[in-house]
């Protein structure tokens, strides 16, 4: 079990082994759960979106910040196939 310093601010920096486990990147972020007995649930925050939201980024019925590169495309369409899009 990890075990990590809280500095005077309060923060909590995690390792890189324990990043790599959740799947995390710079710039990622994580979830927390409260659980009884002082207890959190760690886990990587996923977007959420539907099947119909990425179809429609596409064909322009949804407006976006900015186009979806081909990989961002990928990911999704992959996330949706494993039944990934939109997990809470």
């Amino acid at each position: 079990m990890a075990s990590l310093a809280i500095t005077a601010k309060g923060q909590v920096t995690l390792k890189r082994d324990l990043l790599r486990h959740l799947g995390l990147k710079p710039g990622e972020r994580v979830e927390f759960e409260k659980l009884p007995n002082g207890e959190l649930r760690v886990r990587a925050a996923r977007p959420t979106g539907t099947i119909d939201g990425f179809l429609h980024a596409l064909d322009g019925k949804v407006k976006l910040k900015k186009p979806l590169s081909i990989e961002e495309m990928n990911d999704i369409a992959a996330a949706g196939w494993a039944g990934r899009l939109g997990e809470e």
